[in-house]
């Protein structure tokens, strides 16, 4: 993304999440305050460059509809991104009510983009401290959307903007109110694809450093076969030339079969490595429409290990 610029495909996960509540039944992931968060302008903005993605690379498919409505539409139902940002996000706050229930007392929602959790679930904020980390242009964007609404902030909602590709999580945490001590939840979605494999092994092990033992991260991420177009599913070629044409182009991935070996040497310990079938047997399977797992995009859980002598 541009330096100080907010993300356009955070305000797309926003828009992907309005659709689906809006539109579908049954709900894979219930996002009712999306649809505000997002200015109609921002919405007309993202309808637009769909359609006219739609268009350039498949005019005759674009003809078939009788208006950009049913277009858009079948978009969301047979795109990539729909589907993982929907079953992303209920994975990701499925392992967090477990981790609540185990005793975690901070969620802290790296990349949050324009995510409503602390607006959705204000019931859990008064036994959670949220932390909303983000880019420092995404997240003013976000703020200033939440001052026009006039939604009132919670206590315990913390707002960190971090540049993961400069700073440091860890500390950025602490001089917000994170309390290294307690058992903690974090959630990177989104993320991942959009870093160097560098930054990404980075901030892992930020989080290892900065939590304590036990404490549990959940993240996204796309296997190596997305980057080769021999072995790339067509919707993930095409997913990757839609953000690489808005200017936020996907960077890396993981060899799955690699993932638990890298995890070890941040100091994180895989619990699950959910693939694309995983995913579509848990929350896909059954749907008499066409959402579908996403090729190539995989979810995984990983806690933080015990490591004699580390600092915080």
């Amino acid at each position: 993304m541009e330096e100080n610029k907010s993300s356009k495909t955070a305000q797309m996960t926003a828009y992907f999440r309005w659709h689906h509540y809006r539109y579908d039944a049954p709900h894979i992931f219930a996002d009712a305050l999306a649809g505000a968060i997002l200015s109609e302008g921002e919405k007309e903005e993202i309808e637009a460059m769909l359609f006219a993605a739609l268009q350039q690379h498949n005019p005759a498919g674009a003809a078939k509809f009788a208006d950009r409505k049913a277009a858009i539409a079948w978009m969301m139902q047979t795109g990539a991104s729909t589907p993982v940002v929907l079953a992303r996000a209920r994975y990701a706050e499925e392992m967090l009510s477990g981790a609540i229930e185990a005793g975690a007392s901070q969620y802290v929602i790296l990349g949050a983009g324009l995510d409503t959790f602390a607006f959705r679930r204000p019931e859990l904020l008064e036994r959670l401290d949220v932390f909303d980390v983000d880019h420092p242009a995404s997240q003013e964007h976000k703020r200033r959307r939440i001052r026009e609404l006039g939604w009132r902030s919670h206590p315990n909602l913390h707002f960190v903007p971090v540049d993961f590709s400069r700073d440091r999580l860890g500390a950025k945490l602490r001089r917000s109110g994170f309390q290294a001590e307690r058992q903690s939840f974090f959630s990177w979605l989104g993320v991942t694809y959009y870093l160097s494999a560098a930054e990404v092994r980075d901030t892992l092990r930020e989080v290892a450093a900065t939590a304590s033992p036990g404490s549990a991260l959940v993240f996204d991420y796309l296997d190596h076969g997305a980057y080769e177009r021999e072995k790339a599913s067509p919707r993930v070629v095409r997913m990757l030339s839609s953000v690489e044409s808005i200017g936020e182009p996907m960077r890396s991935g993981f060899d799955g079969h690699a993932l638990a070996g890298e995890l070890d040497g941040c100091g994180l310990e895989l619990q699950e490595n959910l693939g694309p079938y995983d995913i579509h047997y848990r929350y896909f399977i059954g749907r008499t429409d066409y959402h579908r797992a996403c090729e190539h995009v995989h979810f995984a859980c990983a806690t933080v290990r015990e490591r004699s002598g580390r600092s915080r």
